[in-house]
């Protein structure tokens, strides 16, 4: 019997392709932030009366990929390691799909459909009842930077400081689950983390490794929104950084002070504009950016992709970002929501329905239902990310032997 946070409704079994249910495209309006005061995770298996829209026209061969790479990761750990929480099961239930990920031979669509109809059964995922969040995109920015400080390379890109500590708190609690905090232990006691001012004011000076330093705090900001990018060195080097921590403050989007000033319009808000705003107004541009406290650490990487949080290469427009406190790496999501098509009219929403895989996480990605994509390398890739701010769905794919499992411990 599961029981606390996460419980599961079992319907009828069926054929994948009518397991999904079937919506309209929510009716567009202003995506309001709610406040939860008791968030769990509701999963619920969904009967043979629904049908997922979009599920047969999806290419699903490059999310196979990007499974296979999260289950390489997945099968080197040990069997009772849990995936998340109860209803996710342990590494033991998704050891047989993903054996049979690392051996499936399948490059089109059709083979990669089969397999995800095979091996697994869809829930609907929401935050008690809830099953709206936010859905937004991120990418691989391109920086210019040097191995010392010199002439306009005058931005640190530090690693993690030495003395921060960081602590999940729902180890401690069950009332504290899906929070963690961040500190630095001083005289043998926990303190706040220095803060994004702190920091720019050289709080971290001899405390922590620079990487590289890099031209321009702007870029450098929008790397830490990022969590990874491509620095080309002034020597011809390039190279590539990852996410290594965060202090463990609050992310702020300072688009939203940008609107509380009366700076800019909602309607208006994108990384492109707020960019724009930053370029335009050099002498509060240091001061907006401090605002948000959150500050993030990088170490190099290697090979041709950024590596997410389950430490696997990032797929783009299959990989996304989601809360690990809530949801497991490796897990298939299929997302509904739209997206901006950059080759039509700007601010033309599309549909954007496509099965994905948790493979990062980040500081602003926090809750249930909400997902982020990753769209890949460049400005091409920051032109899309830059504008999806958008309200979706997902639903998740669990192995069918758990879902059968758990239907007969009921």
């Amino acid at each position: 019997m599961i029981s606390g946070r996460l419980w599961i409704l079992l319907g009828v079994a069926g054929i994948f392709a009518a397991a999904l249910i079937a919506f309209a495209l929510f009716p567009p309006k202003p995506l309001t932030e709610k406040v939860v005061t008791a968030p769990f995770v509701y999963v619920e298996r969904l009967s043979v009366e629904h049908a997922l829209i979009g599920w047969e026209d999806d290419d699903q061969s490059a999310a196979l990929r990007a499974f296979r790479l999260s289950c390489a990761r997945l099968l080197t750990l040990p069997d009772d390691r849990p995936m998340a929480d109860a209803t996710f099961g342990t590494v033991a239930d998704w050891r047989p799909a993903c054996e049979a990920a690392v051996k499936d031979t399948s490059t089109d669509a059709a083979g990669a459909r089969a397999f995800f109809q095979t091996w697994f059964r869809p829930v609907a995922i929401r935050n008690n009842g809830d099953d709206i969040g936010l859905f937004t995109g991120y990418f691989e920015p391109e920086l210019t930077g040097h191995t010392e400080k010199a002439g306009p390379f005058q931005v640190p890109i530090y690693a993690p400081p030495a003395d921060y500590v960081q602590a999940d708190l729902g180890a401690f609690r069950d009332d504290l689950k899906g929070q963690r905090i961040v500190g630095r232990v001083v005289n043998g006691r926990l303190k706040p983390a220095d803060t994004r001012a702190e920091i720019d004011g050289g709080a971290l000076d001899g405390r922590a490794e620079v990487l590289l330093w890099v031209d321009d705090p702007v870029d450098a900001f929008f790397l830490h929104i990022q969590g990874s990018g491509l620095v080309k060195m002034a020597d011809g080097d390039v190279v590539r950084v990852g996410y290594a921590g965060t202090n463990g403050h609050t992310y702020h989007a300072i688009g939203r002070s940008l609107v509380a000033s009366g700076a800019m319009v909602q309607d208006a808000v994108s990384m492109q504009s707020i960019r724009a705003w930053l370029a335009d107004n050099p002498d509060k541009a240091a001061a907006l950016m401090q605002e948000n406290a959150s500050y993030i650490f990088f170490r190099r990487l290697d090979g041709d992709a950024p590596i997410g949080a389950q430490g696997v290469p990032l797929t783009p427009g299959r990989s996304l970002a989601v809360d690990d406190a809530w949801l497991p790496y490796g897990l298939p999501l299929w997302v509904d929501t739209v997206t901006t098509d950059r080759q039509a009219a700007v601010g033309d929403p599309k549909h954007f329905r496509r099965l994905m895989i948790a493979q990062d996480t980040g500081g602003a990605i926090t809750g249930i239902v909400r997902g982020d994509v990753y769209w890949g390398t460049g400005d091409g890739a920051g032109a899309i990310a830059g504008q999806m701010r958008e309200a979706g769905r997902y639903y998740g794919l669990l192995p069918r032997a758990l879902l059968e499992r758990q239907a007969r411990s009921e």
